[in-house]
């Protein structure tokens, strides 16, 4: 990308703070500029005005980051023990946060009703059995399976969620166990760019409503989970429009008994606020006449990168260095062949790229830092700074 290409996510002022940080560090690390985390979480609030907006806290799970989100007024989405620790740790009651992870040890489910967490999912019978022994009275939300895989850069069906006729049985199990059967909900995709995949979900927690009345059981909430993008390589519509289809097949399904709507975003907000600065290592060729250079850099798969796999998630690429650009192969520094961030998809990179040159990688903020590996190589962990 050229500089042109650059302002598209950062005014010349942002970049000149950026780029003052970035100097004074030695590579790889991130930098996350916390005014565009702000942006985002406004321009969701504003296009859900009513909703309860849970931030994922896995995308990003940085103390800046949450503690900028809480002051906004922002609940969390947690995974884990761990991260209910790190957001109570900062001051966040029990009140903000949903349990949204369906595979938990009974002991966590515990652990997380003692600290005051009363809002969990589901989509296994043994799991709701276990919540109803170990958070009695929790409102519970179910998770139906959902289509949008192959219109999602990064796909989270079939590891999760049940198909709906599994969802009724469910919610009619819970409300015999004593728990609080509140809601649906469902997750269309990480990065998923098709807007028919909520109409589509949307139709299916339809239906379990109605099916529900039939037995006796109003349910109340619907929890859309995320899915909302980021800006990357591959063109997206922008957030509002998001917001404004999304309200309108609310509406075509719902009319005037619209349930409580629950967001869980994590991409779309940190995402875009992300850059991560690494320094080319080596350039070669891998035969006489090659026709495509292999650029390794300090940062990989393993380093941060992992959404590279399968090339799923294409980042844009800033570097200083001007030129004729040729298609490169981008690779990681580590000693495993997977370690391949760009192959098939080759990143147009100057062709008077040399040894020590920066690249930038934009829209870095999700996903980065929190599934960077601890010590693969003897590599550390992705550090961060934040402007």
């Amino acid at each position: 990308m050229n500089k042109s290409q650059l302002r598209r996510h950062f005014s010349d002022a942002e970049w000149a703070r950026i780029r003052a940080l970035a100097d004074t560090q030695q590579t790889p690390f991130l930098v996350v500029h916390l005014d565009t985390v702000r942006a985002k979480y406004q321009e969701l609030r504003e296009g859900f005005p009513t909703a309860r907006i849970y931030y994922a806290v896995k995308a990003n799970p940085a103390p800046e980051v949450l503690k900028l989100l809480a002051g906004l007024g922002c609940c969390f989405d947690i995974a884990s023990r761990y991260e209910l620790d790190l957001v109570m740790g900062l001051g966040v009651t029990p009140d903000r946060i949903s349990y949204g992870n369906t595979i938990k040890k009974a002991v966590d489910v515990r652990y997380a009703y003692e600290k005051g967490v009363r809002v969990f999912a589901s989509d296994s019978e043994m799991d709701v059995r276990r919540i109803a022994r170990e958070a009695p009275g929790a409102h519970l939300h179910i998770r139906v399976l959902t289509e949008g895989t192959e219109t999602a850069d990064w796909p989270l069906s079939r590891k999760f969620g049940c198909q709906q006729e599994m969802v009724v049985d469910m919610i009619l199990l819970a409300r015999d166990l004593g728990l609080d059967p509140a809601g649906i909900s469902f997750h269309v995709g990480s990065q998923q760019r098709d807007l028919g995949a909520w109409d589509a979900a949307l139709a299916k927690v339809k239906f379990i409503f109605d099916k529900l009345e039939s037995h006796g059981v109003k349910l109340r909430q619907i929890n859309m989970g995320g899915g909302f993008p980021a800006h990357y390589v591959n063109r997206t519509h922008e957030i509002p429009h998001y917001c404004e289809e999304i309200t309108r097949f609310l509406q075509e399904d719902f009319g005037d008994e619209m349930p409580e709507i629950m967001l869980e975003p994590g991409r779309s907000l940190v995402g875009e606020s992300g850059v991560i600065v690494s320094e080319v290592v080596l350039i070669s060729r891998k035969s006489r006449y090659g026709l495509h250079r292999w650029v390794y850099t300090d940062i990989g798969v393993f380093g941060g990168l992992i959404e590279t796999l399968g090339e799923s998630i294409k980042y844009p690429i800033f570097t200083e260095r001007q030129g004729k650009p040729e298609e490169a192969v981008l690779s990681g520094p580590t000693c495993d062949s997977m370690d391949i961030m760009y192959e098939d998809n080759k990143v147009p990179l100057p062709l008077s790229l040399e040894e020590g040159d920066r690249l930038y990688w934009l829209s870095t903020g999700a996903y980065t830092t929190s599934y960077s590996s601890i010590a693969f190589n003897g590599f550390p962990p992705l550090k961060a700074y934040f402007v």
